[in-house]
């Protein structure tokens, strides 16, 4: 069993950057690849990164690659989604997700989510 809790959401103006966290319950985070989803008012959630357990492989949407980082500290039980020249469009509730098999999570699917914390980009 896996739980998560994110943090770092918040309203900024276009341009700048915001770093999310997501902190991990458990002895055995280690083992898990991690993941960001991101859902908008009206939309589907959408996939936004993932990184293996140990973090020696990454994956990003289309929309966020060059511009977002994923990483994680297995000695702190976190993941991190670091934010640059953030746009009005990614405005949404971030969701930290968790499963044994990190290829999965590109795939969209995953076996344990955070509440999610809201991300508000003005223009």
């Amino acid at each position: 069993q896996v739980q998560l809790v994110e943090s770092g959401g918040g309203l900024v103006q276009a341009g700048v950057s915001l770093r999310l966290s997501c902190a991990a319950s458990g002895r055995t985070f280690s083992s898990y690849g991690m993941g960001w989803f991101r859902q908008a008012p009206g939309k589907e959630r959408e996939f936004v990164a993932a990184i293996s357990w140990s973090g020696g492989n990454t994956y990003y949407a289309d929309s966020v690659k060059g511009r977002f980082t994923i990483s994680r500290d297995n000695g702190k039980n976190t993941v991190y989604l670091q934010m640059n020249s953030l746009k009005p469009e990614d405005t949404a509730v971030y969701y930290c997700t968790a499963d044994l098999r990190w290829n999965r999570i590109v795939g969209g699917g995953y076996d344990y989510w955070g509440q999610g914390t809201q991300v508000t980009v003005s223009s």
